[in-house]
């Protein structure tokens, strides 16, 4: 897994920052995104993300997830 795959996302997540559901629980299980980063340091120090993979679905939304939620497309 690397920045620029196509992943799937494989496993139910519930969030609540959709930009059509604003506030509201919405499940991206299924939606289909690119991966833009992989957070491994912050400010040149190494960190242990919670989230490390962050992936871009549209324009507006984009979200921090687990390496076991997502899974590399072709």
């Amino acid at each position: 897994m690397k920045v620029g795959d196509r992943v799937c996302i494989k496993n139910s997540v519930v969030v609540y920052h959709h930009p059509q559901n604003r506030s509201q629980p919405f499940d991206i299980k299924g939606m289909e995104g690119e991966i833009v980063a992989i957070v491994h340091e912050w400010h040149g120090r190494p960190v242990s993300a919670n989230w490390p993979v962050l992936v871009q679905f549209d324009k507006k939304f984009r979200a921090h997830l687990k390496e076991d939620e997502v899974e590399v497309i072709s």
